[in-house]
């Protein structure tokens, strides 16, 4: 017998699951029956490369999405309903088609999605359906954390310490979808087609079946039974690239394939233990996660200037020369092994190291002068878990333009990170095996062997910016040394703004 009563319509975007989701369960409590669709957005898809790995785990993890749906229901009809094309179109047209009175969906504070998000609203409003949005992706967003003077935090510690504060168990509850599962309904007969496949949006397969990356729930929560007994050591063990200390979560957050409150909640209880000193630190980096959206939320201006107006002002390297530079920076012939090594990987898988993140970083601004926003888009074209809050943050955190930024004074030596965190060249020899002969203490700057030890090795030093083969490695695009004091001159610009 067909339910009577309203019917909702859950529009998925960057919250992939069926457990924990608040659209999902402000639909299923307001709603005799509940429909769920992901768009697979044409404004979205356009400008990527046919072979994307992100694409990939978005159409697997629906799959796992659509299998979950009828689980819950406990009826084969059910499922998730999927279309390709201009969400201010498709949105509004399936809500029609399926007789929504409403249409759920979670926050998306990224200035492209607001402005969607406002398309679809106008279009759904003009047909007669409401558009109803919840927090999902963060602990805290927009304005629930301020300072005494009601002020959107620019400094983390205060934000911290201000989140911590406000934290309680309710903020990390779970929404209780399964009790209202009943109300998920059959889809329409014209709609009970499987999952489309990658050829069937346009798409090419990726590398991804090869990496250690699963997709969807499952994956997430496998990742996550295998980082939780590591979380106590996490404190320490993230910073060696060549040791499995990160939780790996990071992809999973950002489609929504893990709730934050699940991780949140698991950070904070066992921060509580004396004996897990770890969780304390992982729950920091959640902080800052949410720290970094508020930002983004407060001051949109950032995902194409500087927070601070006063980096605006930096003249960087231009024309041929920046091109040559930044070209060698991308692809991983810029002379110090670290700073390739960490291209090259992520490069072949989409992911890098989050100390490794600082340290090209770094090394992209201030030894090789480019702008900050250069390495930004490049990261958001290759990392698997690129969030514009956090990359923009975090680039803007190395070129010391953002908010709570490292001093502009502050410059890493590629070398010495080498030595500190792959003092045996582990890292360095996965991804860049014509170094492997090398002796550990000449791994981190191969231009100091000697010909006999080069010999040895096996490796021919080729000039700056060379393409390598499988037995030459360049040398340095620039000297260190040299390159700083270069960049302490371009930085004196901002020398009265605050630092």
């Amino acid at each position: 017998m067909a339910l009577s009563g309203p019917v909702g319509l859950v529009w998925l975007r960057r919250d992939l699951r069926v457990s924990d989701h608040a659209a999902l369960y402000h639909a299923l409590r307001s709603c005799a029956q509940v429909h769920c669709v992901f768009l697979f957005d044409a404004a979205i898809l356009a400008p990527l490369p046919r072979a994307d790995r992100r694409v990939e785990f978005i159409q697997r993890s629906l799959e796992s999405v659509d299998a979950g749906l009828r689980a819950l229901s406990g009826h084969a009809e059910a499922g998730l309903i999927v279309r390709q094309g201009l969400a201010e179109q498709e949105i509004p047209r399936l809500a029609q088609q399926l007789g929504a009175s409403a249409v759920f969906a979670n926050h998306d504070d990224e200035p492209d999605a607001l402005a969607r998000d406002a398309r679809v609203r106008r279009a759904l409003e003009a047909a007669g359906v409401a558009l109803h949005t919840y927090k999902d992706h963060v602990i805290f967003e927009r304005s629930e954390v301020l300072t005494q003077s009601g002020s959107a935090f620019s400094v983390f510690t205060p934000y911290k310490n201000a989140w911590l504060r406000k934290l309680n168990a309710f903020y990390l509850s779970a929404y209780p979808v399964e009790r209202y599962a009943q109300q998920l309904a059959p889809r329409p007969e014209g709609e009970r087609r499987r999952v489309p496949s990658l050829a069937d949006i346009g798409f090419e397969p990726t590398n991804l079946h090869e990496l250690p990356l699963p997709t969807g729930s499952e994956g997430a929560q496998q990742l996550l039974a295998d980082f939780l007994p590591r979380m106590a050591d996490y404190g320490e063990a993230r910073n060696f690239p060549a040791v499995k200390g990160p939780s790996y979560l990071g992809v999973h957050l950002r489609f929504g394939t893990v709730s934050i409150r699940e991780l949140a909640r698991l950070a904070w209880n066992a921060a509580a233990q004396e004996q897990n000193p770890g969780a304390a630190v992982w729950l920091s980096e959640l902080i800052w996660r949410d720290f970094y959206h508020q930002i983004l939320s407060h001051h949109p201006h950032v995902a194409v200037q500087s927070f601070k107006p006063a980096y605006d002002a930096i003249a960087w390297e231009s024309g041929a020369q920046a091109e040559r530079l930044f070209a060698a920076w991308c692809e991983g012939r810029t002379g110090y092994p670290l700073v390739d090594a960490a291209m090259a990987q992520i490069n072949q898988t989409g992911y890098m190291h989050n100390r490794l993140r600082m340290v090209v970083a770094s090394f992209l601004v201030k030894d090789l002068g480019i702008d900050w926003r250069w390495g930004e888009r490049y990261f958001a074209e290759q990392l698997n878990d690129f969030d514009l809050a956090s990359n923009n943050g975090g680039w803007q955190w190395a070129s010391s333009s953002g908010c709570d930024a490292q001093p502009y004074f502050r410059i890493f030596n590629p070398i010495s990170q080498s030595e500190k965190f792959d003092g045996a060249g582990r890292f360095i020899r996965r991804y860049l095996p014509q170094l492997a002969g090398l002796p550990d203490k000449l791994i981190h700057a191969p231009w100091l062997a000697g010909p006999v030890e080069r010999a040895a090795a096996g490796l021919e030093l080729v000039a700056a910016g060379t393409v390598p083969g499988p037995a030459s490695y360049p040398r340095p695009l620039v000297d260190h040394a040299e390159a700083r004091e270069k960049t302490l001159a371009r930085y004196a610009v901002v020398k009265g703004a605050v630092v």
